[in-house]
């Protein structure tokens, strides 16, 4: 007998946020495809990118462990990041990707290498082979450069632009997310990781062309510096104004964090985003909202109850080749 294929799921976005939606759906009978932010310029991959010319690894690093089926050991290996010496604040990983580019000249080479390596259930590709920089211009007229400058710069982000203004998008990304039987956007940082997928020409325009269903991932908690504020339906409008209306749904955590660790985070800066469920559907978007919220110290999303509901959303939408409506 024939197997039916399984749906094709592209998730877009980048750091810790597409990492643990990755996490869930491994569990899931996919075909995952993760686009990752290639704007990173802080931290061990600022500093490759820096001194050897190359797209940071951080984010690509990040997503590759979280579809790895690998053992532990090897994982924990590639996460691993130097406490001492000259290699202080590097990860294995990403000197790893960083050896493999300089010996094959080609970045997505040393992506598949680290994935065969890992035994990763998926794909992970750049939006873009381009060495972009994030142009932030502030509410307040000044003009911010640098993905870790702008959540530093104590002001309102009005609008978002990449330097080179139109780098070409990835052609794997770009085929994955037409062929796509689902695509999620987020959660992840609004302006320093999900929107600048999007501001890749050639990935918003798939994404807006493509007939597969569409669902944004609402952050759990406000971030300094980038949404202090926000609500859910300012974080979507946000991506609106820079790629255009791209979804219809959306999944909104409701559950509130235990008062200690929102206490924690409120001496951080960082708060609950306002659901504002009435509001989102006024402005006629279908949200799906519920508890997805991990359990512990940290207020962040759950991968299992992410990747649930990410199933139920897509498997509600695929019909499989031969299926009679």
């Amino acid at each position: 007998m024939k197997q039916q294929p399984y749906p094709k799921i592209v998730v877009i976005g980048g750091g810790t946020g597409l990492a643990t939606v990755l996490r869930g759906l491994k569990a899931f009978d996919y075909d995952i495809t993760a686009i990752v932010t290639v704007a990173d310029d802080g931290g061990s991959s600022g500093l490759l990118r820096k001194d050897m010319g190359i797209l940071p690894p951080g984010d690509i690093r990040n997503c590759l462990l979280a579809l790895a089926e690998a053992e532990p050991e090897m994982a924990a290996l590639f996460n691993h990041r130097f406490s001492r010496g000259k290699l202080k604040g590097h990860n294995f990983g990403n000197l790893f990707l960083a050896a493999m580019t300089e010996m094959t000249g080609d970045f997505q080479e040393a992506i598949r290498a680290m994935s065969r390596i890992l035994a990763v259930k998926g794909k992970v590709l750049p939006a873009t082979l381009s060495d972009v920089i994030l142009v932030a211009e502030m509410e307040d007229g000044s003009v911010v450069l640098g993905e870790t400058a702008i959540p530093l710069a104590n002001g309102k982000v009005k609008n978002l632009r990449l330097r080179p203004e139109d780098p070409p998008a990835l052609d794997d990304a770009v085929e994955a997310i037409r062929n796509a039987d689902g695509i999620i956007i987020g959660p992840g940082s609004l302006f320093t990781s999900i929107i600048p997928n999007l501001l890749v020409r050639g990935i918003r325009q798939a994404v807006r062309e493509s007939a597969a269903s569409k669902l944004y991932i609402c952050n759990v908690m406000t971030q300094p510096g980038e949404t202090d504020g926000f609500t859910v339906l300012d974080h979507v409008q946000a991506i609106e104004n820079h790629a255009g209306p791209l979804f219809s749904y959306i999944l909104v955590n409701t559950a509130g964090a235990p008062g200690d660790v929102l206490e924690k985070y409120a001496q951080e800066g960082k708060y609950h985003v306002t659901a504002d469920l009435e509001g989102l559907e006024r402005a006629g978007y279908e949200v799906i909202s519920g508890d997805f919220l991990a359990r512990g110290d940290l207020a962040r999303h759950d991968p299992f109850k992410v990747a649930t509901a990410i199933t139920a959303f897509v498997d509600s939408h695929f019909r499989r080749p031969g299926a009679t409506a």
